[in-house]
């Protein structure tokens, strides 16, 4: 505080003037403003990210101006079945638990596993662990079990005027009430 008293003073003590000004009363005269607080009627609104991301270091991820990153639309929700069309786990299928937006991956039920070294504490030894690592959402499909084929998704609105998504060979319609209420009853009880 005392640092910015003798700033202001020593600024209050140049004179200097604007080019082609008369008066020493112009901007560049002038003392530094101090802070001051906000007037009460005045009101700022904080808006709080409610998007949680996990990256990794050295991850980069595309920013909007307002520095909040850039957000994919994805074909597949949480809960949906699907097919891995791509890569080590082509051909299996399984359920999808978890979505990462800023990075169009998805995480599969039991599928593409990675071996993770937990290091030991005083309490506990260290363990390998089995998690599932992250499969891009361009390389799964949704899955049907009724007719066991796997098949792109559309989307259409229904005679009551909600839109829903369903599968383009066979019909299906993938979102129902139902398939959400135990999606979420799922979600709680983790």
């Amino acid at each position: 505080m005392a640092g910015m008293a003798a700033l202001q003073g020593a600024m209050a003590s140049l004179s200097v003037s604007a080019p082609g000004a008369a008066s020493t009363s112009s901007f560049w005269g002038n003392r530094l403003a101090t802070y001051s607080a906000p007037q009460p009627g005045i009101r700022f609104m904080v808006k709080t990210c409610p998007i949680e991301m996990r990256l990794k270091r050295w991850e980069r991820k595309k920013c909007k101006p307002n520095s909040l990153p850039v957000l994919h639309k994805m074909h597949v929700r949480i809960g949906d079945t699907v097919q891995v069309i791509a890569g080590r786990e082509k051909g299996k299928v399984g359920e999808v638990t978890r979505l990462f937006k800023h990075n169009s991956t998805v995480i599969v039920k039991d599928l593409n596993l990675k071996s993770k070294h937990k290091k030991g504490t005083e309490d506990e030894p260290g363990e390998i662990v089995m998690i599932e690592g992250p499969i891009h959402s361009s390389n799964v499909m949704l899955y049907s079990k009724e007719k066991s084929v796997a098949s792109r998704v559309g989307h259409k609105f229904l005679e009551d005027g909600t839109k829903v998504r369903y599968l383009i060979k066979t019909g299906e319609v993938i979102d129902s009430v139902e398939k959400w209420v135990k999606v979420f009853k799922e979600g709680d009880s983790e």
